[in-house]
Formats: structure tokens, sequence, C-alpha cells
């Protein structure tokens, strides 16, 4: 197992059930920066929060369970 593998399981196992509240707290933050910067980071912050956004859904989504009758995909 390499240490990219062992850092990816980590973050799947604290991710867990909380994907949905760790999505809200990557907003509440980068618009906590927006504020304090005055936007002027906005489009760099927009692009940290999609981004933080995005693997968080991946992470999520390769933990879905397989539907009956499918198989898993590698």
């Amino acid at each position: 197992m390499s240490l990219f593998d062992d850092i990816k399981g980590k973050a799947e196992d604290l991710i867990g059930d909380n994907a949905d509240k760790l999505k809200e707290g990557i907003e509440k933050v980068g618009d906590f920066i927006d504020e304090k910067t005055g936007d002027k980071f906005k489009d760099q912050i927009d692009g940290a929060q999609d981004a933080a956004g995005g693997f968080v859904d991946n992470l999520n989504k390769d933990e879905a369970p397989a539907a009956e009758g499918t198989e898993p995909q590698a």
C-alpha cells in the first residue's frame, strides 16, 4: 500500500457520513475568507471551494455500495 492510498483511506474514514457537514464547513470557511479579504481573492477561493467539495463528493461516491447486480468499478 502506498502512502497516497493510506492517506486516501484515512480521509475516507474521516468523511464517512459527514460529507454534507464537511462541504458546508468548506463553504463557510471560503465565505469567511472572502469577507476578511474584501472579495479580493474571490475567484481563487471559489475555485478552492469547488475543488474541495468535489474531492469530498468523489471520496463519498467511492464509498457508496454498488447497486445489486452490478460490478464495482476499479
